[in-house]
């Protein structure tokens, strides 16, 4: 079935009971043992499991097209429930521009239990190759980057990292599987910030590990969830099952608003550079025509002439463009990246950071404009 068929129809089967069309929530901590002591029915507390839980996890999994899926109660728990497969004197390849909570994880919770994180420009493939020169463990790729959407060849990293032995996670938040799928790439696992484009609206909060194949290691990813206990509610469940109906109808609307924008800003007297895969400037647009089947992506960056403080004026001009962080809801967003990803950060100072919703382009353009004039 198709990724639109699979988003209505998987996790939201009709509810044999009472017949209703919408699966209900099943808000209940406890489920009724059996007369012997067993739970047939299959559910025994909500931590372990849940059958709203249960029913988001399984379309997710369809979309990506992966064997099973891990909801979490944030982006971050689930990045963090993947850093728990490592050990001390595990290694770590992960990309020096990324979402810099994901960094942050690294540096400062995972080093310290003993675990060696090298940071790379993962663009360039001999930086990989190097790093892994050393025993690895794990290689994270973040795809396009946050916030300079810059490419990594999924195909390429992973090859590398089969031949050193080492595990592959990518994060698709940006890309979302409307674009790219990195398990039929050869991924062994996929996160998601499903805060952000599943659902879609900037009302809830959670994340997912997605998982290629059945096997020890989805067990022990299992094992973590229930036992960490960092797992989504059951109301926020419900309301990404329910945006998952229309996600991909949305994201491809945005992408269609995103590449209008972003043409208009490479062509601006007061943008130095514009950020967009899609736009022929772009140093990896050959890999995103290739990697990027389904479109380039609903997110923009561009660096403002003047400096950080003439950034920081655009953004406070505009009149649509709502000055928040996230991404990925129906309302469009702007961002100055650097001023919140602390001492690490790899980011421009005059760079903002654009998240496109569902507005018309043609209203976007315009703010976007008088924003843009002196």
């Amino acid at each position: 079935m198709k990724i639109e068929t699979l988003s209505i129809h998987v996790g939201r089967e009709v509810e044999p009971g009472t017949g209703a069309v919408v699966p209900p929530i099943h808000l209940s901590t406890t489920y009724q043992r059996d007369e012997d002591g067993g739970y047939e029915r299959g559910y025994m507390y909500t931590r372990p499991d849940n059958p709203t839980r249960k029913a988001v996890e399984a379309c997710l999994a369809a979309l990506e097209g992966g064997a099973d899926a891990l909801a979490f109660a944030s982006g971050s728990a689930a990045s963090l429930a993947v850093f728990s497969l490592l050990r001390p004197g595990d290694h770590v390849v992960a990309p020096n521009e990324s979402y810099h909570g994901t960094a942050k994880q690294l540096r400062e919770l995972i080093e310290p239990l003993g675990v060696r994180c090298t940071f790379v420009d993962m663009t360039r493939l001999e930086a990989v190759r190097d790093a892994l020169s050393s025993p690895t463990r794990l290689v994270w790729i973040e795809t396009p980057s946050n916030p300079m959407l810059n490419l990594t060849d999924i195909v390429a990293v992973i090859a590398l990292a089969r031949a050193a032995g080492a595990l592959v996670c990518c994060d698709n938040t940006f890309a979302t599987p409307i674009v790219q799928q990195p398990l039929a790439l050869g991924a062994d696992l996929v996160i998601h910030s499903t805060t952000k484009y599943f659902g879609g609206h900037s009302d809830l909060l959670g994340g997912v590990v997605i998982a290629r194949e059945q096997g020890a290691l989805l067990e022990q990813l299992r094992s973590y969830q229930a036992t960490g206990g960092a797992v989504p509610s059951p109301f926020d469940c419900w309301l990404l099952r329910r945006s998952l109906t229309t996600f991909p109808w949305r994201v491809r609307a945005q992408m269609d608003n995103a590449a209008i924008v972003a043409r208009f800003l490479s062509e601006h007297a007061e943008v130095e550079r514009t950020f967009y895969p899609g736009l022929a400037s772009h140093a990896s647009h050959t890999l995103a025509r290739t990697q990027m089947r389904g479109g380039f992506g609903a997110m923009v960056s561009m660096c403002v002439r003047g400096g950080r403080e003439a950034a920081l004026r655009v953004a406070a001009r505009t009149r649509l463009f709502t000055r928040a962080t996230s991404l990925g809801g129906v309302e469009s967003l702007i961002e100055h990246r650097r001023s919140i990803e602390g001492p690490h950060s790899v980011t421009p100072d005059n760079l903002l950071r654009l998240s496109i919703g569902l507005e018309h382009p043609d209203d976007l353009v315009a703010d976007l404009a008088q924003a843009l004039s002196r």
